[in-house]
């Protein structure tokens, strides 16, 4: 046999690994976010979902696991220190959710999925979802997941999320973006992004749409 080289295959690479992390995230339940979210502690990785139909924009990533959003959220502040929030994931969902509500957005039809991880998994599963998805508010609809932290944001333009789903009470340097434009972008994205769908570099459980309410807690 001419021409055959097997198969490179190294399971601790960092992509190997991202990969892992990625499909493990995908076996969690899908959470609702009507309630005020059970409180729990750690850190780690996060991923928002639509599922819904009020929402066209969002309506074709009802049925599939592409996530509008995904983060983390760890023990330690932007500039490294390790801060003592025994609460970081939770907290951060907390917040998502009270953003969600602000904009008008119809709360009953977002889920979220969440996985307690080491802070340097957490990096990594956050990277292969953002690489792999694109996710919309992670790129085309950015500020969704900013804070308000002093003067000089407050004079900063106002965010594209915010321009598309007003609502949140942040004070800003005013509208610099069309939020026409920002939505026929969004909506050319998930059109792509759809497509794209079947070819991801792990399994993804298509049509698993497991749910808790809390009620089930």
């Amino acid at each position: 046999m001419s021409g055959y080289t097997p198969f490179s295959f190294d399971p601790l690479s960092t992509e190997q690994i991202s990969h892992t992390i990625c499909e493990h995230f995908e076996r969690q339940p899908l959470v609702g976010m009507i309630h005020d979210i059970p409180r729990f502690e750690g850190s780690g990785l996060y991923a928002i979902y639509y599922r819904g139909k009020s929402v066209s924009l969002y309506r074709p990533l009802a049925a599939i696991q592409i996530p509008v959003y995904v983060g983390q959220a760890s023990r330690h502040s932007a500039t490294g220190k390790r801060v003592s929030e025994r609460f970081p994931l939770h907290s951060r969902l907390r917040k998502h959710r009270r953003s969600i509500m602000e904009s008008g957005l119809p709360i009953a039809e977002f889920r979220f999925r969440a996985l307690l991880l080491p802070e340097v998994h957490a990096n990594l599963g956050e990277n292969g979802m953002r690489v792999g998805y694109a996710p919309v508010w992670n790129g085309k609809l950015k500020g969704f997941g900013s804070n308000e932290q002093g003067p000089a944001t407050r004079k900063s333009a106002k965010s594209p999320w915010d321009t598309v789903h007003d609502g949140r009470s942040r004070s800003h340097g005013g509208v610099v973006h069309d939020a026409h434009k920002l939505i026929e972008a969004a909506a050319v994205h998930i059109e792509h992004q759809v497509a794209d769908y079947d070819y991801l570099p792990w399994p993804h459980p298509a049509g698993d749409d497991r749910y808790l309410d809390f009620d089930q807690f």
